[in-house]
């Protein structure tokens, strides 16, 4: 973990990239106290994801594609029932 200061990150954010492609992270702070965090993404994927892993281990069912009861669909919409 990196702690910083805003202005020390603004003024050398490059510097530390290398340390963030590496797995570290910033503790961000304003006057010593922290405010949030900069973290590396995951690497992205090199393949396409397969599709159809879960073919056969679940079945949606016929009532989830039946309207929704009118309480839930007023809900949606800031009616009160």
């Amino acid at each position: 973990m990196i702690k910083l200061n805003i202005h020390e990150a603004k003024t050398h954010l490059s510097r530390y990239l290398s340390r963030l492609e590496q797995g570290e992270w910033i503790l961000l702070c304003r006057r010593n106290t922290p405010v949030a965090e900069i973290r590396p993404l995951p690497p992205t994927r090199k393949s396409k994801r397969p599709i159809g892993l879960a073919k056969g281990v679940f079945k949606v069912p016929k009532k989830f594609f039946e309207p929704l009861p009118p309480d839930v669909l007023d809900s949606f919409y800031g009616r009160k029932g």
